[in-house]
């Protein structure tokens, strides 16, 4: 059957991928989001279905007052001897770690640390041996993608930490994985930066401890020269074999928001890629080392993909700003009640927010708000410096309807509406030019402001995330009834 990239949507990057039980499980990087990484279940690689977070404890991963795209980098999931394993970084501590668990659908383990460096952290077993890998900096002084032998009880290192491959001279080398295939150990890494130049490449060894050889036409997949094209980015994967032996490639990408318009506001996304092995046992993705939108994979089965997100089919992807203060938060499939504090949206902090992450650059979300006092209202959220408010707001006079926009940390206020009574229906309108700030009433929308969509992309505010769309209360209890996000 023909599938759609991406596979899964929105701000969900950095990508791994392992197969267990008859399924395969994918986790994506959180950074300053909580609960922490994003864990899926599929049946065919190409529909996925979230089923929970991996870090849900305070306890498992530190993220007080980190600024935005911090926190929790790439992961990587790996199954073993009955249990899971999901390893990754902290970037605000610089410490890397993993957690365990003997039910996929259940807690994982506190944090176990490994003192060794550098980030995009990896697992490789092997008979009763576990390698640790990460790109960093070995016992010796030399970088590049470094391995130890580590105790997994207790991950203590069992041998020095080595440098084993440097790469193929591209910058920012990360994101390694080992693999062992017919014999031979493939090492495939990401370089080129996570932007326009980013690529995967491949080096292949007789020995854990290498010497790694690359790949003569490095890299295995990229789309740096594709263009004028959507798909962009591509880099930062994990290799799989499906059930009926075909090998493919989960990666990560970005869609710009038009073929010549190179800003992506999605933040990096989730792609599927055949992978094709050559004669002489080296491989390459897509048909022709770069990402399509379109490909053929086996199975009976169709691609799903969901248009219209509520309170009750959305419980598992709401997220909050760092550690939330979990007595402000009530959420059914009917409502959600927010207490908001002093903290706004504006601060590296924990406002009172629940967020879902923009799917598609088309779409509306709705959401009717009811408020005694202070603010509460529905944002298009970037960053701290960068997002796009509409909310009610108590005055000395009544109540109104405020429209704001933070670009750049330069506050804007776009437009007020006074409103009778305590509530009204909150609404942006999005498309691949921007954010429609609109309030409903009984005669009918009337917009309040306008943000350019190119402000929230990374191209403009940097950082590795994507927009996330959320409700926020500031200085009062709000309650936000008859939710919906539909894309178009």
């Amino acid at each position: 059957m023909k599938y759609q990239n991406p596979i899964v949507r929105g701000f969900y990057p950095d990508p791994s991928v392992c197969a267990a039980n008859g399924k395969y499980y994918l986790v994506c990087s959180s950074f300053q989001y909580f609960p922490g990484v994003p864990l899926f279940e599929s049946d065919d690689l190409v529909n996925w279905t979230q089923i929970g977070h991996v870090l849900t404890r305070k306890s498992q991963v530190m993220l007080d007052k980190i600024a935005s795209s911090g926190g929790v980098f790439a992961p990587t999931i790996r199954f073993n001897n009955g249990r899971f394993y999901m390893v990754t970084t902290n970037d605000s501590t610089h410490k890397n770690f993993y957690v365990y668990t003997d039910n996929i659908y259940g807690e994982w383990s506190e944090p176990i640390e490994v003192d060794q460096d550098g980030i995009d952290p990896s697992l490789y077993f092997e008979d009763d041996c576990v390698y640790f890998m990460s790109n960093g900096t070995d016992d010796e002084g030399k970088g590049g993608v470094v391995q130890c032998e580590i105790n997994i009880a207790t991950g203590k290192k069992l041998s020095p930490s080595k440098c084993i491959w440097q790469g193929t001279g591209g910058r920012f080398l990360e994101s390694p994985h080992l693999y062992k295939i017919n014999g031979t150990y493939y090492l495939m890494a990401a370089e080129g930066g996570t932007e326009y130049g980013h690529m995967i490449t491949c080096a292949r060894s007789d020995s854990v401890w290498g010497r790694f050889e690359s790949f003569p036409k490095n890299p295995v997949i990229t789309n740096r020269n594709k263009a004028p094209y959507i798909i962009q980015g591509i880099g930062h994967g994990d290799l799989i074999q499906d059930k009926y032996g075909d090998w493919h490639i989960l990666c990560l990408g970005f869609r710009q928001l038009g073929e010549w318009t190179p800003y992506h506001n999605l933040g990096r996304e989730t792609f599927l890629v055949p992978v094709t092995f050559n004669s002489d046992g080296t491989f390459y993705a897509g048909y022709d080392g770069t990402c399509d939108f379109e490909y053929e994979i086996k199975g009976d089965f169709s691609q799903e993909r969901c248009c219209r997100y509520t309170f009750a089919n959305s419980r598992l992807e709401w997220v909050n700003l760092r550690h939330p203060v979990t007595e402000n938060y009530e959420l059914t499939d009917e409502k959600a009640v927010l207490r908001g504090t002093e903290k706004t949206l504006d601060d590296v902090d924990n406002p009172t927010f629940l967020g879902i992450r923009q799917r598609e650059f088309t779409g509306t979300f709705r959401v009717n708000v009811t408020l005694e006092s202070g603010e509460a209202g529905i944002t298009a959220y970037m960053c701290e410096q960068e997002h796009y408010d509409i909310a009610v707001r108590k005055t000395s006079d009544g109540h109104e309807v405020l429209a704001k926009l933070n670009i750049g940390g330069i506050k804007h206020i776009a437009g007020t509406c006074p409103i009778s009574g305590n509530s009204a229906e909150l609404i942006i309108r999005m498309d691949d030019i921007g954010y429609t700030l609109i309030v409903s009433g009984e005669d009918g929308d009337t917009v309040l402001g306008y943000g350019q969509a190119k402000y929230l992309s990374s191209e403009v505010s940097g950082g590795f995330t994507g927009t996330v769309l959320g409700l926020y209360a500031v200085n009062g209890t709000a309650e936000f009834t008859e939710f919906e996000y539909t894309i178009s």
